[in-house]
């Protein structure tokens, strides 16, 4: 080949090259906020093994947009009174704005619905029931005023969604910081609870043992959920919901989850359990370096 004919090729080559970055470049906002709940485009530089990571990392974190993969939430009133019990309805909506009814049983339900202040100093975990026209409802009672972050979690297609919106409650609100990191807290019910973490690392796998105790006997769980308990993990400042996945059965008074913490920083935990017939939450603070 003669060295003009080599040069034309090694400038087509570059001109391919430079094409499909620009096209790529063109599929990345550059105004899009840091928190996003899809997995963005690999950064510049990035192999494909960490490409990879950073997508798997970006598939835990939900709950950051009220529209997702084709479905929006809708939220039929959004202001509540301060200690009153009240009537929350929501739809899930298509990009016609018809109300979805097809949703996939997960976790025994249909829907959860959690409930947190945005300090995360409140959480609640509901079941809301579906009527004939599409619209969840559920009895919600918001005893302080404040800022909440309402989730729709659930399923379609075997895939799980998390969408969120914003409820409010009318006051002053004494938020409070969150509470530091500790091994160990007591539940709404008087049980004592131990959280052994390991020392968690963002990106990486880890295993969240909690060790459930009663008068200093550990207790038997029962089953929640269809699992030997539920735990919830929303990420500090942006309430990030992470999705998290229970283990086997273990030794007694022993429930394990396994979780990627996506990025550094403070995470808080809430986990339900079951005994003698009751739901009982605790909340643990992880800090993950």
């Amino acid at each position: 080949m003669s060295p003009a004919a080599k040069l034309a090729g090694f400038a087509t080559a570059l001109a391919v090259l430079f094409g499909a970055g620009a096209a790529a470049g063109g599929l990345i906002d550059a105004d899009a906020p840091g928190g996003s709940a899809t997995a963005e485009p690999p950064a510049h530089g990035m192999g494909a093994s960490e490409s990879g990571d950073a997508m798997a990392q970006a598939s835990m974190v939900r709950g950051l947009s009220v529209a997702d993969s084709g479905v929006r939430l809708v939220v039929e009133d959004a202001e509540l009174r301060r200690g009153k019990t009240e009537q929350l309805r929501f739809r899930i909506v298509d990009d016609r704005g018809q109300a979805v009814r097809d949703f996939d049983v997960e976790h025994t339900k249909r829907m959860h619905l959690i409930v947190a202040r945005r300090d995360l100093g409140t959480f609640q975990h509901l079941h809301p029931e579906m009527g004939a026209d599409g619209t969840w409802t559920t009895s919600l009672r918001l005893p302080d005023a404040g800022s909440y972050r309402v989730f729709a979690d659930f399923s379609r297609d075997e895939k799980p969604i998390t969408l969120a919106g914003d409820l409010r409650v009318d006051g002053d609100a004494a938020l409070a910081p969150l509470p530091a990191p500790a091994t160990s807290a007591k539940s709404d019910g008087g049980y004592d609870v131990r959280l052994d973490s390991g020392s968690a690392r963002a990106g990486r796998e880890s295993e969240l043992r909690f060790s459930v105790s009663r008068d200093g006997r550990p207790v038997e769980v029962e089953p929640y959920l269809g699992a030997d308990g539920h735990l919830v993990a929303l990420r500090d400042g942006d309430l990030a919901f992470l999705h998290v996945h229970p283990t086997d059965h273990g030794e007694r008074g022993s429930i394990g989850f396994e979780s990627t913490f996506p990025t550094t920083g403070q995470y808080r935990l809430f986990l339900q359990f079951k005994h003698e017939g009751r739901v009982h939450t605790v909340a643990f603070t992880e800090e993950v370096k």
